[in-house]
């Protein structure tokens, strides 16, 4: 079995089958901007200079993928004014995002209970080993980590629990997205979230906007193959979605993980860094878990209304790949992932992270 696994990345990644795939692209002579929606999507493409096999009429940019790049100002202020009496658990990349005037990190360093965790179970055995303190599990990710926030919510966390939800939910902000016209010819989905929701949630896109979709893998391959099945769909005039990642998504997804969500959370309107309010495309608690809502448990202060830190006004962009990082002034400058000033440099996943570290390899055309 452990021969067969390794045998399939080395398949997922040949430099013959990729250079084939990539003269199939280049036969079909077809122009077309597309766009994926997955921090790991990007960081295959860049380290691996995809973009740089691609022909020069095919231009593949990078939209609201990274789950912590699109966490709000606002939000993130929240979990630092609650870090002031209570215990603040959240995922690392989390720490140096920046809010209106300082990080989890920095609020860590002057002193805020602050704690790094790799899953909500964690933030539980805190809460349980510290009875007497409210503890906080900031809670952010789409539809792939959702799930295990909903299992917590499901096995009777103890009282001094509760979660400040920042999850998000892609085929609305999607839909946002191709309302508001993005100028693309193709959607690359994201395989890790279709794993939970499978294929039938991207159809609407398909009928509403004339938009061809296919689900793509996380290794070159998977990339290569789905830009040629995706410039087929538009060289043929099609809009449907196709799915790539068959070894793992399915038309109906993980029902399970389906019907945890279903149960513990409900839509939410709320905003995306960089993109403002996006209808539906949030989750909250419902009604019978509100004992463990942040927002409705502790007091917290009306924060800012800022969709984005001033001092990194082209964050925004990136986000909705109107812009590209080089482009940024601040880029590789006064911005690096060491030091941070917009969310898209902070992540492993954010598109000006991927772009620092691994731009020198690949033209970031």
């Amino acid at each position: 079995m452990g021969g067969n696994a390794k045998g399939m990345k080395y398949f997922f990644r040949d430099n013959g089958t990729a250079l084939r795939i990539v003269e199939r692209i280049k036969a079909l002579d077809q122009p077309a901007r597309i766009m994926h929606v997955c921090g790991t999507h990007e960081q295959i493409i860049t380290k691996h200079g995809l973009r740089t096999l691609l022909p020069e009429n095919i231009e593949v940019v990078a939209g609201p993928g990274c789950p912590v790049c699109i966490t709000p100002v606002k939000e993130i202020d929240e979990a630092v004014y609650l870090s002031d009496k209570n215990i603040v658990a959240t995922y690392g990349d989390m720490l140096r995002v920046p809010g209106t005037s300082i990080s989890l990190a920095g609020k860590k360093s002057a002193g805020g209970d602050i704690r790094m965790i790799y899953s909500p179970a964690e933030a539980v055995e805190i809460a349980k080993k510290n009875p007497d303190r409210e503890v906080i599990f900031f809670a952010i990710g789409f539809e792939t980590t959702a799930p295990m926030t909903a299992q917590i919510l499901l096995n009777s966390p103890p009282e001094n629990f509760s979660i400040l939800c920042s999850h998000r939910l892609i085929p609305p902000a999607l839909d946002f997205l191709l309302k508001e016209g993005i100028g693309i010819d193709g959607l690359i989905d994201p395989g890790h979230v279709s794993t939970i929701i499978g294929t039938h949630p991207y159809e609407e896109l398909c009928n509403k906007y004339n938009m061809p979709q296919v689900i793509a893998g996380f290794e070159p391959i998977d990339v290569l193959m789905a830009i040629y099945m995706l410039m087929k769909q538009i060289r043929n005039h099609e809009a449907r979605i196709e799915n790539e990642y068959t070894r793992f998504v399915t038309y109906e997804g993980n029902t399970i993980a389906q019907e945890m969500l279903s149960k513990t959370f409900k839509a939410d309107s709320r905003e995306w860094r960089g993109l403002g309010v996006i209808p539906q495309a949030s989750l909250a608690l419902r009604k019978e878990f509100e004992n463990f809502d942040a927002r409705k448990k502790f007091d917290i202060p009306l924060q800012s209304d800022e969709t984005c830190d001033q001092a990194c006004f082209f964050c925004a962009n990136v986000i909705k790949g109107a812009g590209r990082p080089k482009d940024c002034p601040n880029f590789g400058e006064n911005c690096t992932p060491d030091k941070p000033i917009g969310a898209c440099m902070v992540s492993t996943e954010g598109t000006c992270s991927i772009a620092y570290r691994y731009g020198t390899i690949v033209n970031q055309r």
